[in-house]
C-alpha cells in the first residue's frame, strides 16, 4: 500500500507541475481562490471564539 501511496503522490506532482507550467494564469487564480477559502474560514473561526469570550 505505501508503494502506491508513493506513485499516486508522484503522479499529482507531476501533473500539478504540468498545470503551473502550461496554464501559469489559471494556476495562479485557483491558489488564490484557495488562500482566501482559508482567510475566510479563519476569520470565521475568530470571530466565534471573539463572540463565545464575551
Amino acid at each position: 500500500m505505501t508503494r502506491v501511496g508513493r506513485i499516486g503522490l508522484y503522479v499529482l506532482s507531476v501533473l500539478v507541475l504540468y498545470s503551473v507550467i502550461a496554464w501559469p494564469v489559471a494556476s495562479a487564480d485557483f491558489v488564490r481562490m484557495g488562500f482566501d477559502g482559508i482567510s475566510a474560514a479563519a476569520t470565521g473561526v475568530g470571530d466565534l471564539v471573539t463572540t463565545l469570550v464575551r
